[in-house]
C-alpha cells in the first residue's frame, strides 16, 4: 500500500527532519516500510545495516560525537529483540537514542500474527521513555514527548523506543491536529546552579591543598568551561572514556598515568558529570582515602550515587563551572603546585616511557607482532586531529593508553564489546573528513564483522585495525594463572582481511614490522580499509595482570579489592 502526505509516517518523517535529523540507521522490514519510504521522500539519508543490534550502536555513537539525537529504525519481532543489546548499551551510557518499531495491524494484534509481540514490556526497564502508539493523531505528541526524554528532560537522558502498529502508520492525520507546537525544534534549556551551592563548592576547593578533577559524559558540551576553572585552580585532571580529549593531552593538568596514585593522595575531588561507577572503585574510601567531593552534574544519577558530595550542584556543568571561576575572582588557589607539578612530571615521565617502548615494543618468540607496536605505528599515522574507536577486551587494555585523539570513544561502563565497527561507520559519516580508526580486537570484531559490508556500501571512510591474537586473551591469562587449564577461549588466527575483501574493502594483513608502516599508509589512502595485525597472545596486557577476568567480590580490580577488604575490617 503507498504511503500518503500526511499519514501518521509521514508525520514521523517530517518530525525528524524539522529536529534536525539527517541520518537514520536502519534495518527493513513490512512492520516498518511506511516510515522507511516517508524517510526518503523526506531526504533523510537511511543507513541500511545487517543487523539491528549495529543499527542502535551506530545511532549512539552518533549522539555521543555529535551531541544530536541519534535515531534507529528497527522492524518487529526478532528485528527488535535484536537491537535490545544496543538499547541497553546506551541505556548504561545515558546516550540520547530514539529506537523507532513497528507491530501487527491493530485488527490482528494478540492473534498470533507474524512478529506479534509487545516490544515495550521487553525494554522499558533499559529506556527512558517506552510507548506503543495505536492512534494516528498521537504520534506527533508521542514523538516530542519521546524526544524530550531521551536528552533527559525531566529526568535521565538516554535510550527512547515507540512503536506503531502497521495500519497507524498508514493512517491520516487532520491538518488541524499537526501542530507547530509538536513539530517544532526545542532548545534545550541551561540549568542555572545554587549560588549557596556554588559558594560552599569555591570554599572546599579553593582551601583545599590538592585537588583532583574527574570529568564524565555530562561534561562534554563544557569543555572550554572545564578548561578555565584547571587553569584558575591549578587542580589536577583525569579524564575517563566517557570523556576523553575534553581537555588536550598537553594541559598542564593532566596526569592520567598517575592514576593510582592521585586517588589516594587527593584531598577534595571534583566530578564533573560523572558516575563514581566500577572504573573509579565506586568513590570508596578505601581507595579515595579521606578526600571530600565536590559533585557536579545536570543529572541526579551523576551527584548522588556512592559517595555524597560536601557540595552537590544539579545544574548546567558548563554554567556551574563559569559561576564558580565568576565567584572565585582573583581569590588565590590554596592546591600545592609544587604537588601538581610533581604528578604532572611524573605523569610525562611514564608517557614518554610508554611512548619509547611502544615505538620498539619487540615481537613475540613466535615472531608475531606486539599489540603496542601495532598501536605506536597507528598513532604516527593518524596525527592529532583523528576520531578514535576502541574496542575489546585484552587489546582495548592497550589501546587505552597507547591512543589518543581529540574525539574517542570506547565499549563504555556496560563493557558492550563489539561496538567498535558500527561505532566507526557511524563516525565515520558524521566526520568525512577526519581519520577514523576502529582499533578492536578479533573477538570483539567478531560480534559485527558484518557490517564491513555497510560501510563499503555507503563508503564510510573508516580504518579498522583488528589485533589478531587468536584469542580471549584476558579470559587465557586468568585460566592459565588460576585454572592452569585454557577451555574455550582460544579462536582461529582467521583471514579477517580475507573476508573484508570478499565484501570489496581493501584489506590487508600485517604479519612483520617492515609490513606495517606502510600497509597503513595504504589503508588511509584507501578508505574503507580493513587491517588484520596478527600480534602475539604472548603480551600480557594490564587489565589481565590486575585480575579484570577473575571478578573478584568487592571491587573490579583485585587491588583495589584488597585495599576494600581491609578498610572494611579497620
Amino acid at each position: 500500500m503507498k504511503v500518503l502526505p500526511d499519514s501518521a509516517a509521514d508525520l514521523i518523517a517530517r518530525l525528524l527532519k524539522r529536529r534536525g535529523v539527517t541520518r537514520v540507521f536502519a534495518l527493513c522490514g513490512g512492520h516498518i516500510m511506511p516510515i522507511w519510504m516517508r524517510l526518503d521522500a523526506e531526504g533523510i539519508r537511511i543507513v541500511d545495516v545487517r543487523d539491528e543490534r549495529a543499527a542502535v550502536h551506530m545511532a549512539q555513537a552518533h549522539a555521543e560525537l555529535t551531541g544530536e539525537l541519534g535515531v534507529a529504525l528497527v522492524t518487529a519481532g526478532p528485528g527488535m529483540t535484536n537491537a535490545i543489546t544496543g538499547i541497553a548499551n546506551a541505556h548504561v551510557s545515558r546516550a540520547p537514542v530514539l529506537v523507532i518499531s513497528g507491530g501487527n495491524p491493530r485488527p490482528q494484534e494478540n492473534r498470533g500474527g507474524l512478529q506479534d509481540m509487545d516490544h515495550t514490556q521487553l525494554v522499558r526497564s533499559i529506556t527512558r521513555y517506552a510507548r506503543t502508539v495505536r492512534e494516528p493523531s498521537l504520534v506527533l505528541q508521542e514523538l516530542d514527548e519521546a524526544i524530550a526524554r531521551a536528552f533527559g528532560d525531566g529526568g535521565e537522558p538516554g535510550p527512547v523506543f515507540i512503536d506503531f502498529p502497521v495500519d497507524t502508520l498508514r493512517g491520516i492525520v487532520p491538518k488541524a491536529l499537526q501542530l507547530e507546537e509538536h513539530l517544532g525544534p526545542k532548545p534545550r534549556a541551561a540549568t542555572r546552579p545554587d549560588p549557596a551551592e556554588v559558594e560552599k563548592a569555591v570554599e572546599l576547593l579553593w582551601s583545599a591543598r590538592r585537588v583532583l578533577v574527574i570529568s564524565g559524559r555530562g561534561a562534554r558540551g563544557a569543555g572550554p568551561e572545564l578548561i578555565g576553572l584547571l587553569d584558575r585552580l591549578g587542580a589536577v585532571y583525569l579524564d575517563t572514556g566517557e570523556s576523553r580529549g575534553l581537555v588536550p593531552d598537553d594541559h598542564p593538568s593532566v596526569v592520567g598515568a598517575m592514576r593510582g596514585a592521585v586517588m589516594g593522595d587527593a584531598d577534595v575531588v571534583l566530578t564533573v558529570g560523572r558516575k563514581l561507577d566500577f572504573q573509579l572503585a565506586y568513590g570508596s574510601p578505601a581507595v579515595f582515602k579521606d578526600a571530600k567531593f565536590v559533585r557536579i552534574s545536570d543529572t541526579a544519577s551523576e551527584l548522588r550515587d556512592n559517595r555524597r558530595g560536601a557540595a552537590e550542584i544539579l545544574a548546567s556543568p558548563a554554567e556551574t563551572l563559569r559561576a564558580i571561576v565568576a565567584l572565585a575572582g582573583n581569590r588565590e588557589s590554596a592546591v600545592d603546585r609544587q604537588w601538581a607539578a610533581k604528578l604532572r612530571a611524573a605523569h610525562q615521565e611514564r608517557a614518554a616511557k610508554l611512548k619509547q617502548s611502544m615505538a620498539t615494543a619487540a615481537p613475540g618468540s613466535d615472531g608475531r607482532l606486539h599489540p603496542n607496536r601495532v598501536l605506536s605505528a597507528i598513532q604516527d599515522a593518524i596525527g592529532n586531529d583523528a576520531v578514535v574507536i576502541t574496542d575489546g577486551g585484552d587489546f582495548l587494555s592497550f589501546a587505552r593508553v597507547g591512543l589518543s585523539a581529540p574525539l574517542m570513544l570506547d565499549p563504555g561502563p556496560f563493557g558492550c564489546i563489539g561496538i567498535g565497527v558500527p561505532y566507526g561507520i557511524a563516525a565515520s559519516l558524521a566526520y568525512p573528513d577526519k581519520p577514523v580508526v576502529v582499533a578492536t580486537g578479533d573477538g570483539a570484531f567478531g560480534f559485527n564483522a558484518i557490517e564491513v559490508d555497510t560501510a563499503v556500501r555507503h563508503k564510510a571512510p573508516v580504518l579498522i585495525v583488528v589485533a589478531n591474537n587468536g584469542a580471549w586473551q584476558i579470559e587465557v591469562h586468568d585460566q592459565s594463572v588460576t585454572h592452569g587449564k585454557v577451555v574455550g577461549t582460544r579462536l582461529q588466527f582467521a583471514d579477517h582481511a580475507a573476508m573484508a575483501r570478499a565484501f570489496g574493502m581493501h584489506a590487508e594483513r600485517v604479519e612483520t614490522e617492515e609490513q606495517l608502516g606502510p600497509a597503513i599508509e595504504r589503508a588511509l589512502a584507501n578508505r574503507p580499509a580493513l587491517l588484520d595485525m596478527v600480534v602475539t597472545p604472548e603480551a600480557v596486557s594490564s587489565d589481565a595482570k590486575t585480575g579484570l577476568a577473575c571478578v573478584p567480590d568487592l571491587q573490579p580490580l583485585a587491588a583495589w579489592g584488597e585495599a576494600e577488604r581491609k578498610w572494611r575490617g579497620s
